[in-house]
């Protein structure tokens, strides 16, 4: 469980979340820490520091390409998060979203409601 909180926790975080969203569209060929830094206009130091925390909690990994460090997000470790998240979500029934309905029950607060 305590995996589970840090690696949401590290997703929370803006900056990571850009970084890790860059990585999944890259796929398991990855990228390099140079190229994530100048798609997402990031300094060396900035970026170090965040692909430093995604890797700590598993939804990053790196391997040495010559002169090169490549990253890419670990599909294994995100694929068990989304199940962990999924797992009993709906009770059994499909985890479709639901069509939007108008009605009381679906109409916003007024705010003066909201700040009781």
């Amino acid at each position: 469980m305590s995996a589970i909180v840090d690696a949401l926790a590290a997703l929370a975080q803006e900056t990571r979340l850009k970084v890790y969203r860059l990585l999944v569209e890259a796929g398991t060929a990855g990228l390099s820490a140079g190229r994530i830094g100048e798609d997402l206009g990031l300094p060396p130091a900035t970026l170090s520091f965040h692909l430093a925390h995604l890797a700590r909690t598993g939804l990053v990994k790196s391997r040495q390409d010559g002169r090169f460090i490549i990253y890419s997000a670990d599909f294994e470790n995100m694929n068990q998060l989304i199940g962990y998240l999924t797992e009993n979500c709906c009770a059994g029934r499909s985890c479709a979203p639901r069509p939007l309905t108008k009605g009381k029950d679906h109409e916003a607060l007024p705010r003066t409601r909201r700040r009781q």
